[in-house]
């Protein structure tokens, strides 16, 4: 499985971007995914999950009311879409997918390579 995400780059404090996530697999579909964020010197954390049928969503009390996590499944892609950005928001967001367990918090069995947030105050 692999996931190759896009969209990132800098941003201005209170501005918004919107990742994407592009998975190869064909059973995309039937995954749980997510995006997970790490910022300089922190642990990886996780941002936000949605459920293979998008019914079901978590996401971090941090970005709980600005990020909204989204998918489609005829094209095999989830979106984060981040608005009010903050800079503490500044990280590499990886996209995930196929949660190990039931919980969208993860873990998960496939990670993407990343992509780089940068929000100027």
């Amino acid at each position: 499985v692999q996931l190759v995400e896009s969209g990132g780059g800098p941003v201005q404090a209170g501005g918004s971007l919107r990742l994407s996530c592009a998975v190869s697999d064909r059973t995309f579909s039937r995954f749980d995914m997510g995006w997970f964020r790490q910022a300089p010197g922190k642990e990886r954390e996780f941002v936000a999950g949605i459920s293979w049928s998008g019914g079901r969503m978590d996401y971090a009390d941090s970005v709980k009311g600005r990020f909204t996590i989204s998918r489609d499944n005829a094209k095999n892609m989830v979106f984060l879409q981040m608005n009010s950005l903050k800079f503490e928001d500044t990280a590499v967001y990886y996209c995930v997918a196929g949660t190990i367990g039931n919980a969208l918090v993860g873990p998960y069995r496939y990670w993407g390579q990343g992509t780089q947030v940068t929000v100027s105050s």
